[in-house]
């Protein structure tokens, strides 16, 4: 017997929402509602045809690639010569665990934590994430022999129905009231991730990632954003000028002051954890009133102003500031210049009034 709460109103509203489901999964989860005596027949009858309608065979056959994409949000080189690049990415999630290695690298990623959940449910139905290729199991970490055309067919309708189910699953649980940051988790096999990174050094993922050893989607990323970044001419910036992402030239005309654009700046990186940047453009005052609720909120969410930064100068041949360089060679982090950017005073504070178990 099913749990008790595939009830008729949860089904119906689930199946309501969701018209692009697999074939199978409809028929089966339609089939067993039917014989727990949970739907009549006829209810159960023209839910299979209506998602039989919804999901023929042409249309599931156009679903065979997904998206591995990067985009230059900025790219900067100091007078010493050391080249600062900002990149939105989007990749499949499957393979972020592979990419956090790098911690060389400043980061902010969609999260599944914020983002609502049938926006989420609908880019997984838009842009399912596959695997770019079919590697036969074998010894070792690497794949080196692929399936025939065929079975790769026939590997993709699975994964695709792997990715229905998860759905039909997901939205009877937001049914249920639960929140995104649990109900989100299921369908993250299927997700793609969007992420805005930005770095000085390259070469040890580019010497890893385009590796033939590596996994095939973070070898297409890895390619991807080296091919990029080789038809990406990079700005000159002065000290005392600032590496900005997603703030345009146009912006500069309308932002007048420098604290104000960089706040701004930190705003946009930060925006990529619940929205993608196909949507509106926020105005000044709302970058403002966001950069305020992560830099002034206890605990700090600082990670967003990791972005920006000024070139360094030089003291007898050494770098004057090192100590504000964070992760990257040879710039200024903001975030190093923001007060208790590692959340150091939350914690001596919290650490200070917390009973001492000793006594």
């Amino acid at each position: 017997m099913w749990p008790r709460y595939y009830n008729r109103q949860v089904v119906l509203h689930a199946f309501s929402l969701y018209t692009d489901c697999a074939t199978y999964s409809a028929f089966h989860l339609a089939s067993r509602l039917y014989a727990d005596k949970q739907l009549h027949n006829s209810v159960c009858s023209h839910l299979v045809l209506n998602i039989l309608h919804s999901c023929n065979e042409g249309h599931r056959d156009s679903i065979i690639s997904m998206t591995i994409s990067a985009k230059i949000v900025a790219d900067s080189v100091s007078p010493f010569g050391i080249r600062l690049t900002t990149l939105q990415l989007r990749y499949p999630k499957f393979i972020h665990g592979e990419f956090m290695t790098h911690r060389v690298f400043s980061r902010n990623a969609s999260s599944s934590r914020a983002i609502p959940i049938e926006r989420l449910i609908q880019d997984t139905i838009d842009d399912p994430a596959l695997p770019v290729s079919w590697g036969k199991n074998q010894k070792g970490m690497q794949a080196s022999e692929e399936l025939n055309k065929e079975d790769a067919k026939q590997a993709t309708a699975i994964w695709l129905q792997a990715r229905d189910n998860a759905v039909i699953q997901a939205r009877i649980l937001a049914t249920m009231n639960i929140h995104k940051q649990l109900v989100n988790r299921i369908i993250e096999p299927f997700c793609h991730i969007n992420v805005v990174v930005t770095a000085t050094e390259w070469n040890n993922f580019f010497s890893l990632r385009r590796h033939k050893d590596a996994q095939p989607e973070i070898r297409l990323l890895a390619d991807t954003i080296w091919e990029e970044m080789q038809l990406s001419t990079p700005k000159h910036v002065p000290y005392g000028k600032w590496h900005l992402p997603y703030i345009s030239e146009e912006d500069k005309l309308l932002i007048r002051e420098k604290a104000t654009a960089i706040k701004c700046s930190v705003a946009r990186c930060a925006r990529v954890s619940y929205v993608t940047h196909t949507f509106k453009k926020p105005t000044i005052e709302e970058d403002l009133a966001l950069y305020e609720r992560l830099v002034g909120a206890q605990p700090i969410h600082a990670s967003p102003a990791e972005h920006q930064a000024t070139p360094d100068t030089t003291v007898a041949s050494r770098w004057a500031n090192p100590g504000l360089h964070g992760n990257f060679t040879g710039w200024k982090q903001y975030r190093k210049t923001i007060p208790g950017e590692n959340g150091d005073a939350t914690y001596t504070e919290s650490r200070e009034s917390a009973p001492n178990a000793n006594k």
